[in-house]
């Protein structure tokens, strides 16, 4: 017998001992299950009325800036300081925009005169004036043809020079000449204006005005207000600063509401909607949780970040939730590693 038959007829009979030996499969299924249940149930397959997240409280800030350009005046806040939404935060130099603003509002007045004028008529008076010019220039040429007709008179006689004779007929011709520009000017005010010439005048105004409302919008813009509450993250600039019109003057962190980011599995993704409850414990106070509920749900899966997860479980596909967690007193701060417990619906 080879020494191979040997060392198979010995395996044979160890792997029977241990067939024959029911306490030790017992044990060894019992085992094996036990694992199989701590894996499904670590993988949320076991049916609970929870479900156990970790995330982080999420980082919400904004840049604020001034709509206009200009030199600061003002800076009222500083790094770490809490302000509220509303609250002038900076200031830029208010003249040049009140010099615009008065400029404005004068060629809207202007404009807005011409065009009452063009839509209301002429006045009767200025009627009258208009009829007065017009008897005034017919005197003048009746006496201006009077003196034209002596000349020629004079000249057919051979007693006058031709000179003379040149003259009074120029002043003649200027004479009517003018006699009908005021004839005309006077039908013009008695008919008043075209159509055309009012809706012209009207839109001069409409755009008057527009440029005196941007202005006025212009000058409210010099002062620097947030939306909503939050805390200064970084100071950009200074008093004395000359700024363009977008430019970062301070960074907001906002504070309400507070979002906790974390990531659910695959398998967790379909017991859990918008709207659930939540509760938020922190390191600090573990025995007092926040008050959350499901706002976000992302419909894209994403690998596990790196700072949630081990690293043997990085590689797992999960997906994206927002927790929009209530924080009356401000103590959640930017960043701090939560624990969410979801409440689940009942099956």
């Amino acid at each position: 017998m080879t020494i191979y038959k040997i060392k198979f007829l010995i395996m044979s009979n160890r792997v029977f001992t241990l067939l024959s030996n029911k306490k030790l499969l017992v044990f060894i299924a019992v085992l094996v299950g036990a694992i199989y249940m701590g894996h499904n149930y670590w993988r949320g397959w076991v049916d609970s009325d929870h479900l156990t997240l970790h995330g982080n409280v999420d980082i919400r800030q904004v840049d604020l800036g001034f709509r206009v350009s200009g030199k600061i005046t003002e800076m009222s806040v500083d790094e770490g300081d809490k302000v509220k939404a509303g609250t002038v935060i900076a200031r830029l130099d208010k003249v040049p925009y009140i010099n615009s603003l008065d400029n404005m509002r004068a060629l809207m007045q202007q404009a807005e005169a011409e065009y009452n004028k063009r839509s209301t008529g002429n006045r009767p008076q200025d009627i009258k004036q208009a009829e007065a010019v017009v008897k005034e220039k017919l005197a003048d040429y009746q006496n201006a043809q009077v003196a034209a007709d002596r000349q020629e008179a004079i000249k057919k006689k051979g007693f006058e020079s031709l000179q003379d004779y040149d003259n009074a007929m120029t002043q003649a011709k200027a004479a009517a000449a003018q006699l009908k520009a005021a004839e005309e000017a006077l039908n013009e005010l008695i008919e008043g204006f075209r159509a055309e010439d009012i809706e012209e005048a009207k839109a001069t105004f409409e755009s008057a005005k527009a440029n005196y409302n941007q202005a006025l919008t212009n000058l409210s813009d010099i002062e620097l207000t947030p939306l909503e509450d939050g805390i200064v993250l970084t100071r950009v600039r200074e008093a004395g600063s000359i700024v363009q019109a977008g430019q970062v003057v301070y960074t907001l962190s906002l504070v309400n509401p507070v979002w906790v980011r974390a990531y659910v599995s695959e398998i967790d993704l379909g017991r859990i909607k918008s709207g659930m409850e939540a509760q938020v414990y922190t390191d600090t106070r573990p025995d007092k949780p926040y008050k959350g509920q499901i706002g976000f749900i992302s419909s894209q899966a994403e690998f596990t970040p790196k700072n949630i997860e081990t690293k043997e479980l990085r590689t797992d596909l999960v997906y994206r939730i927002r927790i929009v967690t209530e924080d009356p007193n401000g103590e959640l701060r930017q960043g701090m590693p939560v624990t969410a417990t979801i409440k689940l619906n009942p099956k």
